[in-house]
């Protein structure tokens, strides 16, 4: 079986959110009358973005949020209810791969889980280097197809006048690296399956699955869903092929297990 060769994780700091977006879930986002007074539970809505280099060369997995978040989510509002402000200068996107002596021309692939603001926030940053641009057919006829600057979580100031390839169904898009189609968050969602010599299988979910409390059993949804039963046969068959390659499952915005990781610049898998 082909491998990748090493992987980076790049933690790119925390939004700041009501955890309800991101977990409907009785007896902690969805509180019972005993509890109608106890105030709401703001969440770290950590963002992350993976580097993993291969034999046919170095990808990045999702972009995370700009510098200029809070001028650049002004029409959508979005500013209001997910504030980027649990980040340092070090842990901008930038900052992230310069830390790992990677510059964006050495990047072959930007893969884009799916372009909400929080992961396609910085996919200018690639335009003119040559890297390719990959996302789901599905999520690119979405995301393009709106009308207006926005809808919902998708900002078209993002990524509009770029020029994506498009994957639909399982890819295997680089050795050791097969793009799995996981809709429901959106329309195109993507997780990632990285299959490393020691390290083993890894999945990275993206918002697939944004919490171990999401991912159950019995899996539990969020406020920002496109399409439960999409989602919920989502959740199965990432399930299914972790529990078929004993991977490690990485969730999209998990704040306690991305603190546990081995994290770039001082740690990696391979």
């Amino acid at each position: 079986m082909a491998t990748a060769r090493k992987l980076h994780v790049l933690d790119c700091g925390a939004m700041s959110c009501d955890l309800t977006w991101l977990l409907l879930k009785p007896g902690r986002s969805i509180r019972p009358r005993s509890e109608r007074d106890r105030p709401v539970e703001w969440y770290p809505c950590t963002t992350h973005a993976v580097l993993v280099e291969t034999d046919e060369g170095m990808l990045l997995w999702d972009t995370s949020c700009p510098r200029d978040w809070e001028t650049r989510w002004v029409p959508t509002g979005l500013q209001e209810f997910f504030p980027y402000d649990q980040v340092t200068d070090e842990q901008y996107l930038d900052a992230r791969l310069g830390q790992l002596g990677v510059s964006p021309e050495q990047i072959d692939y930007v893969v884009l889980s799916h372009l909400h603001f929080d992961h396609a926030g910085n996919v200018r940053m690639f335009a003119k280097t040559g890297a390719r641009l990959v996302c789901n057919a599905r999520e690119k006829d979405w995301a393009f197809g709106y009308e207006g600057a926005f809808n919902g979580a998708h900002l078209k100031a993002d990524y509009e006048g770029l020029d994506f390839e498009t994957v639909s169904g399982d890819t295997e898009l680089l050795p050791g690296v097969t793009l799995i189609e996981a809709p429901g968050h959106t329309p195109g969602t993507m997780s990632m399956q990285v299959d490393l010599p020691d390290s083993g299988t890894m999945l990275f979910t993206s918002d697939a699955i944004y919490m171990g409390d999401s991912y159950g059993p019995p899996a539990t949804p969020a406020a920002i869903v496109n399409d439960l039963s999409a989602w919920y046969s989502s959740v199965e068959k990432i399930r299914g092929i972790a529990e078929k390659t004993d991977a490690t499952v990485v969730f999209g915005h998990d704040a306690e297990q991305l603190r546990s990781m081995r994290l770039a610049p001082t740690g990696s898998y391979s």
